[in-house]
């Protein structure tokens, strides 16, 4: 009986022992990032001006990346940037291959179910971009051909809005406005903020306009892997420790201000996750 009981506690401390050593090793990604000395952060690479290869430098350099950059040397670290698309973006967090997603990510509930999201550090909308002598009014086009790209809300937003348009997807921004130059589609979406920075880079952009109407408002976070909870802590304290600095807003000036390809008014802060 003595020998059963012993036997029973010390199955019973093992397997706490080995409970406790997986929730350490599921919840302990900073102090592996610590470890090994770099962050490696999912970003854009053709999607300015969040993500962009730039012509002198040959560096991917953007929004994002400023934003990516301020979080590595929070935590101590280099930063690795590892390119990606939308719908790369969260296979690539999940699979180990990017400690966080930094690349112009919407927060939606149906992401939320498979990635935790940190305060947003930006505010944006969906907009269209449609050749100039088309309609201003988004509902114009509620049977058009319309391009949008592959695994981004604004995807899923024409599909709901538009059930009846046949929406096109491509796997980057620059394709979809192919598509729109050689007549493919009608008109493509993406955020504002994206399409004005494409518009401004493009040869023949007096051929096409952004309509002021909305396709729909959004937040937009960093990706951190499920129940990283130490992890996205020290994102949120970073972020909102950018605004309290005054940095964001100068990130924000650097690549949206009035000088900027981009111009946009800062309509929002940073603040702390409820």
């Amino acid at each position: 009986m003595k020998s059963t009981f012993v036997h029973l506690t010390l199955a019973a401390l093992l397997s706490i022992g080995s409970f406790g050593l997986t929730v350490s090793a599921q919840a302990d990604q900073l102090q592996d990032i610590k470890k090994a000395g770099v962050l490696r952060a999912a970003v854009f690479d053709s999607n300015p001006p969040f993500g962009q290869v730039d012509e002198k430098s040959h560096d991917i350099v953007g929004y994002d990346i400023d934003f990516a950059k301020a979080i590595a040397d929070k935590l101590g670290v280099k930063l690795e940037l590892v390119p990606t698309n939308p719908a790369n973006r969260i296979p690539l967090l999940q699979s180990g291959k990017a400690d966080l997603i930094v690349a112009d990510i919407t927060i939606t509930p149906e992401r939320a179910k498979v990635v935790d999201f940190s305060t947003p550090y930006f505010v944006t909308g969906q907009q269209f971009l449609v050749p100039s002598d088309a309609s201003d009014k988004l509902d114009s086009y509620a049977s058009a051909r319309i391009g949008a790209v592959k695994g981004t809300t604004g995807e899923q937003a024409l599909k709901t809005r538009f059930p009846q348009a046949r929406v096109l997807s491509y796997d980057d921004v620059p394709l979809a406005l192919a598509a729109l130059r050689n007549g493919n589609v009608q008109a493509i979406t993406q955020d504002a903020e994206i399409l004005a920075g494409l518009l401004a880079g493009a040869p023949d952009k007096g051929k096409y306009k952004i309509p002021a109407e909305l396709l729909s408002r959004e937040e937009i976070g960093v990706g951190v892997k499920k129940d990283e909870k130490t992890l996205l802590d020290e994102v949120n304290k970073t972020l909102v420790g950018l605004e309290a600095n005054g940095e964001a807003a100068k990130i924000f000036e650097r690549w949206f201000g009035k000088d900027s390809k981009a111009p946009e008014n800062r309509n929002f802060k940073i603040t702390a996750a409820p």
